[in-house]
């Protein structure tokens, strides 16, 4: 049984479904599920006349403290499982996977929508290339095409 388990969360609510299958999982086995959400590392904040409204560190502020309000929002649905969440900055599939070996993570859970398998060898998906690359199993959800 997995005792930690890594769930990176995109924004939208369609990552969120992901969420019934880490609550069982989480219960049955005594778990501690570290949300997780990455961006890329933002850019200062220009105006169309050439002025800098936001720099890049305070762009990073407020990425950081609207996607914690959002993962608690997420905590609340874990009710009665220890929940952390953390924001990271930088390529997705490599934040990932530093966080999974941070975290010491037996599990990574991820949620994908479904691709045709011509694309999926072709063009992998965050997915895809953090299972094959993950040092610990990873279960993928696929939500079905058109959702």
């Amino acid at each position: 049984m997995a005792k930690r388990i890594l769930a990176p969360i995109s924004e939208g609510e369609r990552s969120e479904a992901i969420l019934p299958v880490l609550l069982s999982m989480a219960q049955g086995a005594g778990s501690t599920v570290r949300l997780v959400r990455v961006f890329p590392v933002p850019d200062s904040v220009v105006d169309s006349g050439g002025r800098m409204v936001a720099y890049g560190h305070q762009e990073m502020a407020r990425l950081t403290s609207e996607a914690l309000d959002d993962l608690g929002r997420i905590e609340a649905q874990l009710e009665g499982i220890p929940v952390e969440s953390v924001v990271r900055f930088g390529e997705p599939v490599e934040e990932i996977l530093l966080e999974a070996e941070a975290f010491d993570a037996d599990l990574i859970a991820l949620e994908t929508s479904a691709r045709g398998r011509l694309r999926a060898a072709l063009a992998p998906g965050i997915a895809e290339r953090v299972a094959s690359r993950a040092p610990v199993p990873t279960l993928t959800l696929r939500e079905p095409a058109g959702k």
